[in-house]
């Protein structure tokens, strides 16, 4: 029954019927002020309504189709316009953006991320150490024991992501060893099966896990010799240095006078011209050691911040 609305809806705009509850909606007029601006009042297909009190009341349901107010544009030869065609209505349903073609804004669009750009580029892991190497994966799994594969929990050298690893065939990589996971030929690795947090490790790779930091402190150790040359202030108050752990201010600024010296050139360098700083790979690996343990913790000097996990299939 098209044409009709309850008497609250629409006012001025309907003239009421008592027997039926129901009210004719007429087409209203526009205005002198809206004539004068080109406006013209249009039936709006899209412009439906349904009247949940008249279904209570008759258990019908009615849809009613209602008037638009819409300025008259103009084509090119002069005619007023009369709308599109039903073959130039998007088949959606919806409204079609105006302006510039869909083509031209979707080039506009930044580029979706991919979920590996940024890690492939500068995060992701090539070389890692092993910290235990379990023959028939974790007991956690709830799978029975000849149906689990070996298992490599290991830490990376860049940015310290602790992950599970499968291992080839007949090869049992040694803990402590680095191994190389990168793109390309894998002699000891089969893919990365995922990352993991701190508290996911077996008992076996907590134990190893400050030994293999120290280790690849040294093993780095131009890059984390950078570090004490290159520290800075984070906030008025705060200073990179201070994030380490057993330096405060006093030995911040012996090191901070000493390096302006003169860069410093290694670890021993350090130690020799600063004595109260006994051992900096120790002092680096514990922070390093730090923000593994926290996946809340504030400042991240060496690391990155933990992730859900998920199968990588590198």
């Amino acid at each position: 029954m098209p044409g009709y609305r309850s008497v609250s809806s629409f006012g001025n705009w309907c003239a009421g019927n008592s027997s039926t509850g129901l009210v004719a909606w007429k087409k209203p007029e526009p205005d002198r002020r809206a004539k004068e601006a080109g406006h013209i009042y249009v039936r709006n297909p899209r412009l439906e309504y349904n009247t949940p009190d008249i279904n209570q009341i008759h258990g019908v349901s009615y849809l009613f189709t209602g008037w638009v107010l819409m300025k008259i544009e103009k084509s090119q030869s002069g005619r007023p316009y009369t709308g599109r065609s039903s073959a130039e209505r998007p088949s959606s349903g919806g409204r079609r953006p105006t302006g510039k073609p869909q083509s031209d804004r979707q080039s506009e669009r930044a580029p979706r991320s991919s979920g590996k750009g940024m890690e492939g580029s500068q995060d992701r892991e090539e070389y890692v150490w092993v910290l235990d190497y379990l023959p028939y994966g974790k007991s956690v799994d709830g799978t029975s024991a000849y149906q689990k594969k070996p298992l490599v929990q290991a830490v990376g050298d860049k940015k310290f992501t602790l992950m599970e690893l499968v291992p080839k065939v007949g090869v049992i990589p040694d803990i402590q060893s680095r191994v190389y996971i990168g793109p390309g030929d894998r002699d000891e690795i089969d893919h990365v099966k995922q990352r993991i947090g701190y508290t996911d490790l077996t008992t076996g790779a907590n134990l190893e896990l400050p030994f293999i930091l120290e280790a690849v402190v040294r093993h780095k150790e131009e890059r984390f010799v950078k570090f004490f040359n290159d520290a800075h202030s984070i906030t008025t108050r705060l200073h990179m240095l201070e994030l380490l752990p057993g330096i405060g201010k006093k030995l911040m600024w012996s090191i901070i006078d000493e390096r302006k010296k003169g860069e410093f050139k290694s670890f021993q360098d350090i130690r020799e011209r600063i004595p109260s700083l006994h051992d900096p790979a120790k002092v680096i690996s514990h922070r390093i050691e730090e923000e593994l343990k926290d996946d809340f913790i504030k400042y991240r000097l060496f690391t990155t911040p933990p992730r859900r996990q998920g199968s990588s299939g590198r």
